[in-house]
């Protein structure tokens, strides 16, 4: 992470309020890390209060303020934006898979709700906050926006719809000034993909089809945010950027 952060200039975001859900974990967790390392006042939320609590109390999240909200609840994301100062960037990172289960309609329902649908009530409620700050906003998407898995029909569907939404919104979005653009992670080392990265075979599998022969870690993700929040990317909107080791466009 500290090599990451090095690449940007000391104090980037130093004055500037960051939100990332999904933030207590994973992805979203390293994301929030580095808007913190970076100089922002970084807001992270999750739903699990044994999480939030367990970041709460480890030293090397400090500077990051931990906060439980529902991203499936509209009435709870606009309270929460309600109460807010300022804000600069919104992550989007709430994210769930359910294999094999998402053939289920109220798995599948609930997936496409917290991974698709709240990148549009977490955009909606904050959109004057980021008109006013001319900020930006990073959704998640994922590799699986553009290949298919027979098991997990509802993440697909929903991060293919993030990448569609995210083009809707920079549009919607901009002329208030406020750019919208997403992230599509390939397969990185996280808690959600440990029963393939855990499997020698499985991960060696994956890991040579993409072109850099690893898997990614959650910190390979941190630079394409900052760099998609920071004025370096001012006239960038509406794209999806995929970060996968090459893995979309190798071969198996």
């Amino acid at each position: 992470m500290d090599e990451i952060i090095e690449t940007f200039r000391s104090g980037l975001f130093s004055g500037k309020h960051i939100v990332v859900s999904g933030g207590s974990s994973g992805i979203g967790l390293a994301v929030a890390q580095g808007f913190a390392q970076a100089g922002g006042t970084v807001i992270a939320t999750g739903t699990s209060a044994e999480k939030l609590q367990a970041d709460r109390t480890d030293a090397q999240f400090r500077g990051i303020t931990f906060a439980s909200l529902d991203v499936r609840r509209s009435d709870d994301i606009r309270a929460f934006m309600s109460e807010l100062s300022s804000l600069d960037v919104l992550v989007n990172a709430a994210g769930i898979a359910r294999p094999v289960a998402e053939f289920d309609e109220a798995t599948y329902l609930d997936v496409i709700d917290v991974n698709l649908n709240s990148v549009m009530r977490c955009s909606m409620a904050a959109r004057a906050l980021l008109t006013t700050s001319r900020g930006a906003i990073v959704n998640f998407a994922s590799m699986l926006s553009y290949l298919a898995d027979p098991i997990v029909p509802a993440y697909g569907a929903s991060k293919t719809g993030v990448v569609g939404l995210t083009r809707h919104l920079a549009h919607a979005f901009g002329t208030d000034g406020v750019r919208v653009n997403a992230v599509a992670p390939g397969y990185h080392k996280t808690n959600m993909t440990k029963p393939l990265w855990n499997e020698p075979a499985e991960a060696e599998r994956i890991a040579a089809r993409t072109a850099l022969k690893r898997w990614g870690t959650v910190d390979d993700l941190v630079g394409v945010c900052l760099f998609l929040a920071s004025p370096a990317a001012q006239y960038i909107t509406g794209a999806d950027i995929v970060v996968d080791g090459g893995y979309v466009c190798g071969t198996a």
